[in-house]
């Protein structure tokens, strides 16, 4: 026995023979760990969402120039306002889940015929996402390149095309290898990005409005589009789309909203958000709107006012930020300087978005694979790196084929494009209006704006004019935008087969994972002593709350509702029984799923957006290993939820006597207060000693 190892500490007492008889109280410790326990602030949020939906402004433009004609800018400034509208309605569906996603949500709206089909589309979504922002950060590279070659006279320039895909499949392949050693993309990578991309927007507007100003007059593009053969599709041999005004203006719209690709990234990151977490993700949807309609929609319409029409449709097509550098007011030298700050940030944040459709996808294949949809073949950790490798194997074949398979055209990829975000976002909004009806009585921190209260029900009359928006765009595209139809359709009803026969195969584990709930995956360390279990403790004031049942957890629910300091350190402590072990004996005790309970205790945590330390102790006295666990940490609180076997005096005498015998045995210095708190509904016991 060694007294400084809190592993294996004894408490001694004499027996009938006068001889001392040793009861062990804590056996081993066991640290919890789980990647989601780190929230962050709305800000770095904000940024890890833009490094996909704000990659856009790179190639959306180009892609709807080539679609229909000189009025691009006005959609996809309409397509940014837009987004703000599509911004609140996942606002809601994050309130709504904590674990947002769109299978979760429509699955609850819609049925789980429906959530595969929108898992589907949107996977479709992110199998073009890692291709077209790759291939954009490729041209703007060869851009770049070209126009130094030119400056210098070299007299020969690299190919576009080679070089953009050859650039799109070694980022796809670094960030493969990436993924599967676990290193994923950080917040604070992705605000270094953004923080970065903002000083260059800022530059360039300054440049493109003096260039404006020294310009004098300004002619505005046209709004209404020119509609050519390629832009109607199947509805090339009809003029009926010509003829009729607002049905031309949705397929223009309908070919620029590729540029909203990326916010079921929002629904991704939302459990990642510190408390209090609807606050924090309004404020991080705000930033993401302005920047997004600032550095997509304004930058646009700059580049369409300055650069030349038919250098936007040829030499810019693919890399319209780079015309814009290079054709606002200066010495060359100053523009080739600011072009390189473009394509510093265009690569940056394009790689970013590779990165993040990677996890993306990933992240959706293992919600499928959870709930039993997917078989474990899916879920199979990489024996060195701990990750699920099948799954990333999978997505980055996919999107190098994708790479392959277009040739580095990103107009091609930008036509298929839309299928899967526009259909994903019906799927979506549906399921949300659907849940006002059919869980009318669920409590809502945030509703999308524009209701009628009739009876029970808030009638969400600005969620039926988005639903009825996008279900408008995506039919209209189904028509006139034939390679997204047939390659979007091909793609979702292969994965929607997929789906059904994978379910129908495992369909006993589905239902035994119904059955359970949700479970965590958390990874148990085994760790010599408390002091190693609690290192990473920081704050100044720490409350330690001991649990034991996954259904009787409202102590740390009133803890962490309550908790508004950022100081302070939460431990989650569960004394787990051992039985037989030794002199010392628990008697009618029974052990918990504490699997189902640290899910349990995860879940909460990110419903309030606050960190917790999870510990399971082995110990055949639980009062004993609170107090020990307490008095490591340092603890100012403890906070137990009331018993079924003992009442809540019994509780805390038995807490206070254990807590007595290790107080003998420490020096003066450590004996310090502490409150201890039992709580249930309605009702609070608490002790200071």
């Amino acid at each position: 026995m060694n007294p400084d190892n809190p592993a294996s500490t004894a408490s001694l007492s004499k027996g009938p023979a006068g001889k001392t008889q040793h009861f062990f109280r804590v056996r081993g410790v066991a640290v919890l760990a789980t990647a989601m326990l780190t929230f962050i602030p709305f800000w770095k949020a904000a940024a890890i969402v833009l490094c996909d939906f704000g990659s856009s402004a790179f190639y959306a433009g180009g892609i709807a120039m080539r679609a229909f004609g000189p009025a691009f800018p006005w959609y996809i400034l309409g397509v940014m306002l837009f987004s703000g509208l599509l911004l609140m309605m996942y606002i809601e569906t994050c309130a709504l889940f904590t674990r947002g996603g769109i299978f979760p949500v429509v699955n609850a709206g819609l049925g789980e015929t429906a959530a595969k089909a929108a898992t589907a589309a949107i996977l479709f979504d992110f199998a073009l996402t890692g291709p077209i922002s790759g291939i954009s950060a490729g041209y703007y590279l060869s851009g770049l390149i070209n126009s130094v070659l030119e400056y210098c006279g070299a007299g020969f320039a690299v190919p576009h095309n080679a070089l953009a895909t050859i650039f799109a499949i070694g980022v796809c392949i670094y960030f493969w290898y990436q993924n599967i050693k676990g290193i994923e993309d950080s917040s604070d990578k992705s605000s270094i990005i953004i923080q970065f991309s903002i000083a260059v927007c800022f530059i360039l507007l300054v440049f493109a409005v003096i260039t404006l100003m020294r310009r004098g007059s300004i002619t505005l593009p046209p709004f209404m589009p020119d509609l050519e053969a390629d832009s109607l599709g199947f509805a090339a041999n009809t003029d009926l789309f010509k003829k009729i005004g607002y049905i031309g203006v949705l397929v223009a719209f309908g070919h620029s909203v590729l540029a909203m690709s990326g916010l079921e990234t929002l629904a991704q990151v939302y459990r990642e958000i510190e408390y209090p977490k609807i606050k924090n993700l309004k404020m991080a949807a705000l930033i993401i709107f302005v920047f997004a309609f600032v550095f997509t929609g304004g930058l646009t319409f700059l580049a369409s006012l300055i650069i030349p029409q038919d250098l936007i449709a040829g030499k810019y097509a693919e890399n319209l930020l780079s015309g814009l550098a290079m054709h606002v007011d200066g010495p060359l030298i100053v523009k080739l300087a600011l072009q390189g700050l473009v394509v510093t940030a265009g690569v940056l944040m394009l790689s970013g978005a590779v990165n993040t459709s990677i996890i993306g996808a990933n992240g959706i294949m293992s919600r499928m694979a959870e709930t039993g949809i997917l078989t474990d073949w899916f879920r199979k950790i990489h024996r060195r790196y701990g990750t699920t490798y099948h799954t990333i194997n999978i997505i980055c074949i996919a999107q190098i084929a994708v790479i392959l398979l277009s040739r580095g055209e990103i107009y091609l990829i930008g036509q298929a494009y839309a299928f899967g975000v526009l259909w994903s976002f019906v799927f979506e909004v549906i399921s949300i209006i659907s849940l006002r009806f059919k869980n009318y009585g669920q409590k809502r921190e945030f509703m999308m704006p524009f209701n009628i209260k009739w009876g029970h029900y808030y009638v969400p009359v600005g969620g039926f004019f988005v639903a009825l928006a996008v279900v408008a765009l995506a039919s209209v595209n189904l028509i006139t935008k034939k390679v997204a139809t047939i390659s979007g359709f091909s793609f979702a009803a292969a994965l929607f087969i997929f789906f059904h026969i994978s379910g129908r195969l495992n369909a006993k584990k589905a239902n035994d994972i119904f059955e359970e709930g949700h479970r965590e995956r958390l990874n148990r360390d085994n760790v010599p002593d408390l002091k190693t279990a609690l290192a990473g403790l920081e704050g100044k004031n720490r409350i330690l709350v001991a649990v034991r049942s996954p259904d009787n957890l409202y102590h740390l629910d009133a803890v962490l509702k309550s908790l508004n300091d950022d100081d302070t350190d939460v431990v989650v402590m569960y004394a787990k029984p051992v039985n037989n072990w030794r002199v010392g004996k628990t008697e009618g005790v029974k052990n918990v799923d504490d699997n189902k309970l640290f899910s349990n205790v995860v879940l909460l945590a990110e419903k309030y957006g606050h960190v917790v330390y999870p510990l399971m102790i082995s110990s055949n006295d639980p009062f004993y290993a609170i107090s020990q666990v307490a008095m490591e940490a340092h603890a100012d609180e403890i906070i137990m939820g009331v018993s079924g076997s003992h009442g809540a005096n019994e509780q805390l005498e038995r807490l206070v006597m254990a807590w007595g015998a290790l107080r003998d045995g420490k020096e003066a210095g450590a004996r310090r207060p502490i409150t201890a708190k039992i709580l249930w509904e309605g009702r609070e016991v608490s002790y200071k000693f």
